[in-house]
Protein backbone atom coordinates (compact mmCIF):
# COMPACT_ATOMS: atom_id res chain seq x y z
CA UNK A 1 0.00 0.00 0.00
CA UNK A 2 1.55 3.11 -0.93
CA UNK A 3 2.05 5.68 1.74
CA UNK A 4 -0.61 8.29 2.07
CA UNK A 5 0.87 12.15 2.53
CA UNK A 6 -0.54 13.97 5.66
CA UNK A 7 -1.16 16.56 3.92
CA UNK A 8 -3.66 14.70 1.82
CA UNK A 9 -5.60 14.10 5.06
CA UNK A 10 -5.71 17.49 5.77
CA UNK A 11 -9.21 18.56 4.01
CA UNK A 12 -10.85 15.46 5.20
CA UNK A 13 -12.00 14.78 9.47
CA UNK A 14 -9.83 16.79 11.56
CA UNK A 15 -9.78 14.50 14.12
CA UNK A 16 -8.70 11.08 11.50
CA UNK A 17 -5.99 13.97 10.17
CA UNK A 18 -4.93 14.71 14.03
CA UNK A 19 -4.78 10.85 15.14
CA UNK A 20 -2.96 9.45 12.07
CA UNK A 21 -0.09 12.31 12.80
CA UNK A 22 0.07 11.58 16.27
CA UNK A 23 0.17 7.53 15.57
CA UNK A 24 3.12 8.19 13.08
CA UNK A 25 4.72 10.69 15.29
CA UNK A 26 4.77 8.51 18.24
CA UNK A 27 5.33 5.59 16.35
CA UNK A 28 8.20 2.62 17.59
CA UNK A 29 9.04 2.90 13.36
CA UNK A 30 9.53 6.37 13.74
CA UNK A 31 13.18 8.38 13.70
CA UNK A 32 12.53 11.78 15.27
CA UNK A 33 15.23 14.77 14.11
CA UNK A 34 16.60 17.81 16.28
CA UNK A 35 15.26 19.88 12.98
CA UNK A 36 11.84 21.51 12.68
CA UNK A 37 10.25 22.43 9.56
CA UNK A 38 8.31 25.25 10.08
CA UNK A 39 6.62 24.84 13.28
CA UNK A 40 6.67 21.00 13.42
CA UNK A 41 9.49 18.77 14.32
CA UNK A 42 10.71 16.66 11.79
CA UNK A 43 10.54 12.84 11.28
CA UNK A 44 10.56 9.87 8.85
CA UNK A 45 9.04 6.44 9.58
CA UNK A 46 10.76 3.08 8.69
CA UNK A 47 7.78 1.28 8.27
CA UNK A 48 7.23 -1.89 5.92
CA UNK A 49 7.33 -0.03 2.96
CA UNK A 50 11.08 2.26 3.53
CA UNK A 51 12.35 -1.07 4.51
CA UNK A 52 11.13 -3.47 1.49
CA UNK A 53 13.06 -0.56 -0.50
CA UNK A 54 16.20 -0.61 1.29
CA UNK A 55 16.17 -4.53 1.51
CA UNK A 56 15.74 -4.09 -2.31
CA UNK A 57 18.45 -1.50 -2.63
CA UNK A 58 20.77 -3.87 -1.20
CA UNK A 59 20.09 -7.04 -3.02
CA UNK A 60 20.41 -5.20 -5.81
CA UNK A 61 23.56 -3.61 -5.05
CA UNK A 62 25.09 -7.07 -4.40
CA UNK A 63 24.68 -7.77 -8.09
CA UNK A 64 25.73 -4.85 -9.21
CA UNK A 65 29.05 -5.29 -6.87
CA UNK A 66 29.56 -8.72 -8.74
CA UNK A 67 28.74 -7.21 -12.05
CA UNK A 68 31.54 -4.69 -11.70
CA UNK A 69 34.35 -7.52 -10.31
CA UNK A 70 33.49 -9.56 -13.53
CA UNK A 71 34.78 -6.50 -16.14
CA UNK A 72 38.71 -6.12 -15.84
CA UNK A 73 39.79 -3.28 -13.96
CA UNK A 74 40.57 -0.98 -17.58
CA UNK A 75 36.85 -1.40 -18.08
CA UNK A 76 35.66 -0.48 -15.16
CA UNK A 77 37.72 2.36 -14.81
CA UNK A 78 37.14 3.50 -18.63
CA UNK A 79 33.07 3.35 -17.99
CA UNK A 80 33.68 4.96 -14.25
CA UNK A 81 35.13 8.33 -16.06
CA UNK A 82 32.47 8.11 -18.80
CA UNK A 83 29.58 8.29 -15.93
CA UNK A 84 31.47 10.64 -13.83
CA UNK A 85 31.09 13.08 -16.91
CA UNK A 86 27.51 12.69 -17.89
CA UNK A 87 26.94 13.05 -13.87
CA UNK A 88 28.75 16.52 -13.99
CA UNK A 89 27.00 17.94 -17.44
CA UNK A 90 23.61 16.36 -16.56
CA UNK A 91 23.42 18.17 -12.45
CA UNK A 92 24.67 21.64 -14.07
CA UNK A 93 21.96 20.92 -16.75
CA UNK A 94 19.17 20.58 -14.08
CA UNK A 95 19.90 24.14 -12.57
CA UNK A 96 20.27 25.81 -16.26
CA UNK A 97 24.38 25.49 -16.35
CA UNK A 98 25.33 24.63 -19.80
CA UNK A 99 28.67 22.21 -19.63
CA UNK A 100 29.29 20.22 -22.31
CA UNK A 101 31.18 16.91 -22.30
CA UNK A 102 34.31 18.16 -24.13
CA UNK A 103 34.59 20.85 -21.19
CA UNK A 104 34.28 17.87 -18.55
CA UNK A 105 36.41 15.87 -20.75
CA UNK A 106 39.08 18.24 -20.66
CA UNK A 107 38.72 19.43 -17.36
CA UNK A 108 39.23 15.77 -16.36
CA UNK A 109 42.43 15.68 -18.16
CA UNK A 110 44.19 18.15 -16.71
CA UNK A 111 43.64 16.81 -13.21
CA UNK A 112 45.17 13.41 -14.67
CA UNK A 113 47.69 14.48 -16.47
CA UNK A 114 48.23 16.92 -13.51
CA UNK A 115 49.14 20.26 -15.84
CA UNK A 116 47.89 23.68 -16.20
CA UNK A 117 47.34 22.94 -19.70
CA UNK A 118 49.88 25.32 -20.82
CA UNK A 119 48.55 27.99 -18.37
CA UNK A 120 45.47 28.49 -19.59
CA UNK A 121 42.61 28.13 -16.70
CA UNK A 122 39.87 25.60 -17.58
CA UNK A 123 36.47 25.69 -16.23
CA UNK A 124 34.88 23.17 -13.65
CA UNK A 125 38.07 21.42 -12.91
CA UNK A 126 37.65 21.93 -9.30
CA UNK A 127 34.55 20.65 -9.87
CA UNK A 128 35.63 17.71 -11.28
CA UNK A 129 38.49 17.46 -9.04
CA UNK A 130 35.65 16.36 -6.32
CA UNK A 131 34.08 14.34 -8.21
CA UNK A 132 37.05 12.16 -8.68
CA UNK A 133 37.03 12.27 -4.98
CA UNK A 134 34.10 9.71 -5.23
CA UNK A 135 35.91 7.03 -7.77
CA UNK A 136 39.09 6.91 -5.64
CA UNK A 137 36.91 6.74 -2.44
CA UNK A 138 38.44 9.69 -0.77
CA UNK A 139 37.40 10.75 2.21
CA UNK A 140 35.38 14.18 2.34
CA UNK A 141 34.56 15.88 5.78
CA UNK A 142 31.36 16.84 6.42
CA UNK A 143 31.56 17.77 10.46
CA UNK A 144 30.91 21.32 10.42
CA UNK A 145 29.27 24.53 8.68
CA UNK A 146 32.61 24.95 7.28
CA UNK A 147 33.29 22.08 5.57
CA UNK A 148 29.92 22.52 3.94
CA UNK A 149 31.61 26.37 2.81
CA UNK A 150 34.91 24.29 1.88
CA UNK A 151 32.74 22.21 -0.47
CA UNK A 152 30.88 24.88 -1.77
CA UNK A 153 33.90 27.66 -2.38
CA UNK A 154 36.00 24.89 -3.52
CA UNK A 155 33.63 23.39 -5.97
CA UNK A 156 30.92 25.82 -6.79
CA UNK A 157 31.93 29.52 -5.81
CA UNK A 158 33.31 30.37 -9.25
CA UNK A 159 30.91 29.21 -11.38
CA UNK A 160 28.14 30.89 -9.20
CA UNK A 161 30.20 34.41 -9.60
CA UNK A 162 30.63 33.83 -13.41
CA UNK A 163 26.87 33.45 -13.37
CA UNK A 164 26.19 36.15 -11.35
CA UNK A 165 28.37 38.28 -8.71
CA UNK A 166 25.84 39.41 -6.63
CA UNK A 167 25.32 35.44 -5.04
CA UNK A 168 28.64 35.09 -3.78
CA UNK A 169 27.86 34.37 0.11
CA UNK A 170 28.24 37.62 1.93
CA UNK A 171 27.64 36.08 5.38
CA UNK A 172 29.78 34.66 8.10
CA UNK A 173 29.76 31.39 6.42
CA UNK A 174 26.46 31.21 4.24
CA UNK A 175 24.29 34.24 3.08
CA UNK A 176 22.95 37.05 4.73
CA UNK A 177 20.12 37.97 3.15
CA UNK A 178 16.57 36.31 2.13
CA UNK A 179 16.48 33.45 -0.22
CA UNK A 180 13.19 32.39 -2.09
CA UNK A 181 12.95 29.45 -5.11
CA UNK A 182 10.58 30.24 -7.72
CA UNK A 183 8.58 28.09 -9.96
CA UNK A 184 8.30 27.97 -13.86
CA UNK A 185 5.44 30.45 -13.26
CA UNK A 186 7.77 32.79 -10.84
CA UNK A 187 5.21 31.99 -8.10
CA UNK A 188 7.74 31.62 -4.86
CA UNK A 189 7.42 27.79 -3.91
CA UNK A 190 9.90 28.13 -1.16
CA UNK A 191 11.71 30.76 1.16
CA UNK A 192 15.53 29.53 2.81
CA UNK A 193 15.54 29.95 6.27
CA UNK A 194 16.82 33.21 8.15
CA UNK A 195 18.76 35.14 9.55
CA UNK A 196 22.08 33.26 8.59
CA UNK A 197 22.27 32.33 12.64
CA UNK A 198 19.40 30.43 12.13
CA UNK A 199 20.95 29.03 9.06
CA UNK A 200 24.08 28.07 10.99
CA UNK A 201 21.99 26.46 13.75
CA UNK A 202 19.61 24.61 10.92
CA UNK A 203 23.29 23.33 9.31
CA UNK A 204 24.46 22.18 12.79
CA UNK A 205 21.61 19.76 13.32
CA UNK A 206 21.44 18.66 10.34
CA UNK A 207 24.73 17.27 9.49
CA UNK A 208 24.57 16.26 13.60
CA UNK A 209 21.90 13.84 12.17
CA UNK A 210 24.37 12.76 9.06
CA UNK A 211 26.57 11.57 11.36
CA UNK A 212 24.30 10.03 13.71
CA UNK A 213 25.21 6.05 12.94
CA UNK A 214 22.33 5.23 14.70
CA UNK A 215 20.36 5.46 11.92
CA UNK A 216 20.41 3.39 8.62
CA UNK A 217 23.47 5.33 6.45
CA UNK A 218 21.22 5.28 3.32
CA UNK A 219 18.44 7.01 4.93
CA UNK A 220 20.64 9.53 6.60
CA UNK A 221 21.80 10.36 3.02
CA UNK A 222 18.22 10.96 1.42
CA UNK A 223 17.03 12.88 4.67
CA UNK A 224 20.22 14.87 4.39
CA UNK A 225 19.62 16.10 0.68
CA UNK A 226 15.80 16.95 2.01
CA UNK A 227 17.31 19.64 4.59
CA UNK A 228 20.16 20.98 3.22
CA UNK A 229 17.66 22.16 0.31
CA UNK A 230 15.21 22.95 2.64
CA UNK A 231 17.53 25.27 4.58
CA UNK A 232 18.92 26.52 1.56
CA UNK A 233 22.32 28.03 2.74
CA UNK A 234 23.62 29.60 -0.25
CA UNK A 235 21.93 32.73 -2.72
CA UNK A 236 22.27 29.91 -5.80
CA UNK A 237 24.30 26.62 -6.54
CA UNK A 238 22.18 24.57 -3.20
CA UNK A 239 20.78 21.92 -6.16
CA UNK A 240 24.28 21.03 -7.43
CA UNK A 241 25.96 20.92 -4.01
CA UNK A 242 23.06 19.40 -2.26
CA UNK A 243 23.40 16.67 -5.20
CA UNK A 244 27.26 16.51 -4.76
CA UNK A 245 26.28 15.48 -0.84
CA UNK A 246 24.24 12.89 -2.14
CA UNK A 247 26.24 11.56 -4.85
CA UNK A 248 29.19 11.58 -1.96
CA UNK A 249 26.73 9.57 0.51
CA UNK A 250 25.99 7.23 -1.90
CA UNK A 251 29.40 6.17 -3.03
CA UNK A 252 30.07 5.71 0.44
CA UNK A 253 26.92 3.58 1.08
CA UNK A 254 26.39 1.62 -2.40
CA UNK A 255 28.63 0.32 -4.83
CA UNK A 256 30.41 3.59 -6.05
CA UNK A 257 29.13 3.53 -9.56
CA UNK A 258 25.67 4.36 -8.56
CA UNK A 259 27.07 7.43 -7.46
CA UNK A 260 27.00 8.62 -10.91
CA UNK A 261 24.03 7.83 -12.10
CA UNK A 262 21.65 9.51 -9.55
CA UNK A 263 21.66 12.89 -11.17
CA UNK A 264 20.84 11.26 -14.98
CA UNK A 265 17.67 9.50 -12.56
CA UNK A 266 16.67 13.28 -10.85
CA UNK A 267 16.15 15.30 -14.22
CA UNK A 268 14.65 11.91 -15.82
CA UNK A 269 12.21 11.94 -12.93
CA UNK A 270 11.96 15.67 -12.27
CA UNK A 271 8.28 16.62 -11.75
CA UNK A 272 8.33 13.84 -8.77
CA UNK A 273 11.38 15.40 -7.63
CA UNK A 274 10.41 18.67 -7.30
CA UNK A 275 6.58 17.48 -5.98
CA UNK A 276 8.50 15.55 -2.85
CA UNK A 277 10.02 18.81 -2.05
CA UNK A 278 6.42 20.61 -2.22
CA UNK A 279 5.03 18.10 0.02
CA UNK A 280 7.38 17.70 2.85
CA UNK A 281 7.86 21.56 2.61
CA UNK A 282 3.82 22.20 2.95
CA UNK A 283 3.20 22.86 6.68
CA UNK A 284 0.01 20.63 6.47
CA UNK A 285 2.55 17.90 6.00
CA UNK A 286 3.54 18.37 10.09
CA UNK A 287 7.31 17.72 9.39
CA UNK A 288 6.36 14.19 7.78
CA UNK A 289 9.32 13.42 5.81
CA UNK A 290 8.75 9.94 4.37
CA UNK A 291 7.20 11.19 1.30
CA UNK A 292 10.77 12.42 0.66
CA UNK A 293 12.70 9.25 1.98
CA UNK A 294 10.33 7.26 -0.22
CA UNK A 295 10.74 9.43 -3.63
CA UNK A 296 14.73 9.27 -2.87
CA UNK A 297 15.15 5.47 -2.28
CA UNK A 298 12.78 4.94 -5.69
CA UNK A 299 15.09 6.99 -7.24
CA UNK A 300 18.46 5.26 -6.65
CA UNK A 301 16.72 2.07 -7.05
CA UNK A 302 15.77 3.36 -10.05
CA UNK A 303 19.16 4.48 -11.17
CA UNK A 304 20.67 0.77 -9.82
CA UNK A 305 18.37 -1.17 -12.15
CA UNK A 306 19.21 1.23 -15.34
CA UNK A 307 23.08 0.70 -14.55
CA UNK A 308 22.57 -2.50 -13.64
CA UNK A 309 21.17 -2.89 -17.18
CA UNK A 310 23.80 -1.42 -18.81
CA UNK A 311 26.41 -3.49 -17.24
CA UNK A 312 24.44 -6.58 -18.57
CA UNK A 313 24.58 -5.24 -22.20
CA UNK A 314 28.17 -4.47 -22.04
CA UNK A 315 29.51 -7.57 -20.38
CA UNK A 316 27.70 -9.85 -22.75
CA UNK A 317 28.65 -7.24 -25.74
CA UNK A 318 32.40 -7.82 -24.46
CA UNK A 319 32.21 -11.33 -23.89
CA UNK A 320 31.03 -11.55 -27.85
CA UNK A 321 33.27 -9.65 -29.44
CA UNK A 322 36.27 -11.33 -27.40
CA UNK A 323 34.93 -14.59 -28.27
CA UNK A 324 34.25 -13.78 -32.20
CA UNK A 325 38.22 -12.51 -32.04
CA UNK A 326 39.56 -15.47 -31.02
CA UNK A 327 38.35 -17.35 -33.45
CA UNK A 328 40.56 -14.95 -35.59
CA UNK A 329 43.49 -14.83 -33.80
CA UNK A 330 45.85 -17.35 -31.62
CA UNK A 331 48.82 -14.83 -30.93
CA UNK A 332 48.41 -14.54 -26.69
CA UNK A 333 49.82 -10.98 -26.88
CA UNK A 334 47.86 -9.86 -30.00
CA UNK A 335 44.28 -11.30 -28.71
CA UNK A 336 45.62 -9.13 -25.38
CA UNK A 337 45.80 -5.63 -27.48
CA UNK A 338 42.77 -6.72 -29.66
CA UNK A 339 40.44 -7.26 -25.79
CA UNK A 340 42.07 -3.63 -24.67
CA UNK A 341 41.32 -1.83 -27.48
CA UNK A 342 37.15 -3.69 -27.47
CA UNK A 343 37.36 -2.30 -23.63
CA UNK A 344 38.20 1.16 -24.81
CA UNK A 345 35.38 1.13 -27.80
CA UNK A 346 32.79 0.03 -25.12
CA UNK A 347 33.67 1.81 -21.92
CA UNK A 348 35.57 4.70 -22.50
CA UNK A 349 35.20 8.29 -23.52
CA UNK A 350 37.48 8.36 -25.75
CA UNK A 351 39.90 5.29 -26.30
CA UNK A 352 42.85 4.01 -24.57
CA UNK A 353 46.14 5.83 -25.13
CA UNK A 354 49.68 4.03 -26.33
CA UNK A 355 51.33 4.71 -22.71
CA UNK A 356 47.99 3.04 -21.14
CA UNK A 357 48.35 0.69 -23.22
CA UNK A 358 52.02 -0.16 -22.47
CA UNK A 359 51.52 -0.07 -18.36
CA UNK A 360 48.53 -2.92 -18.40
CA UNK A 361 50.29 -5.10 -21.10
CA UNK A 362 53.89 -4.70 -19.43
CA UNK A 363 54.94 -4.09 -23.42
CA UNK A 364 57.57 -1.31 -24.94
CA UNK A 365 55.95 0.87 -27.45
CA UNK A 366 57.69 -0.58 -30.02
CA UNK A 367 56.41 -4.15 -29.33
CA UNK A 368 52.86 -2.78 -28.86
CA UNK A 369 53.24 -0.97 -32.51
CA UNK A 370 54.39 -4.18 -33.86
CA UNK A 371 51.32 -6.06 -32.81
CA UNK A 372 49.11 -3.24 -34.27
CA UNK A 373 50.42 -3.48 -37.46
CA UNK A 374 48.81 -7.01 -37.41
CA UNK A 375 45.29 -6.05 -37.29
CA UNK A 376 43.87 -4.70 -40.25
CA UNK A 377 43.69 -1.38 -40.55
CA UNK A 378 40.17 -0.88 -40.85
CA UNK A 379 39.17 -1.83 -37.60
CA UNK A 380 41.63 0.37 -35.93
CA UNK A 381 39.78 3.52 -34.75
CA UNK A 382 42.45 6.15 -33.69
CA UNK A 383 41.47 9.61 -32.01
CA UNK A 384 43.36 13.00 -31.78
CA UNK A 385 43.07 14.64 -28.68
CA UNK A 386 46.05 17.62 -27.68
CA UNK A 387 48.55 15.79 -30.07
CA UNK A 388 47.91 12.72 -28.38
CA UNK A 389 46.55 9.73 -29.96
CA UNK A 390 44.01 7.34 -28.41
CA UNK A 391 42.95 3.88 -30.18
CA UNK A 392 39.66 1.68 -30.17
CA UNK A 393 38.37 -0.83 -31.99
CA UNK A 394 35.50 -0.48 -35.08
CA UNK A 395 32.43 -2.21 -33.51
CA UNK A 396 30.85 -1.83 -36.46
CA UNK A 397 34.03 -3.97 -38.52
CA UNK A 398 33.35 -6.30 -35.56
CA UNK A 399 30.14 -6.85 -36.01
CA UNK A 400 30.67 -8.09 -39.73
CA UNK A 401 33.08 -10.43 -38.80
CA UNK A 402 30.64 -12.35 -36.14
CA UNK A 403 27.27 -11.57 -39.04
CA UNK A 404 30.04 -13.56 -41.58
CA UNK A 405 31.26 -16.54 -39.04
CA UNK A 406 27.23 -16.82 -37.90
CA UNK A 407 26.48 -17.24 -42.09
CA UNK A 408 29.80 -19.58 -42.65
CA UNK A 409 28.56 -21.35 -39.69
CA UNK A 410 24.60 -21.78 -41.02
CA UNK A 411 25.76 -23.44 -44.31
CA UNK A 412 27.94 -25.62 -43.24
CA UNK A 413 25.45 -26.90 -41.42
CA UNK A 414 23.15 -27.40 -43.95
Amino acid sequence: MSYKELKSLYYGNNEIYAQEYLNRFNSEETIKLNFYIGENQAFFMENSEVMKMAFNIAKLDKEIGNLCGELPGVAIGQYSRKCLIDEIVITNKIEGVHSSRKEIGEALDILESQSKSKGKHQRFVSLVNKYLKLINQENISLESCGDIRDIYDEVFLEEVIHEEPRNKPDGEIFRKEVVTVHSETDKVIHTGLAPESRIIEAMTQALDFLNDDSVEALFRVCIFHYLIEYIHPFYDGNGRLGRFILSYGISNTLTPLISFRISETIKENIKAYYKAFDTCNDQRNLGDLTPFLLMQLKMIFAAMAELEKSLLEKLATWNKYEEAIEKQCDNFELLRLYSFLIQAALFSEKGISMIELQQNMKLSNYMIKNLMYKIPEDMIVVKTKKKFKFYSISLERLNTIILEDSVEAIQKAE
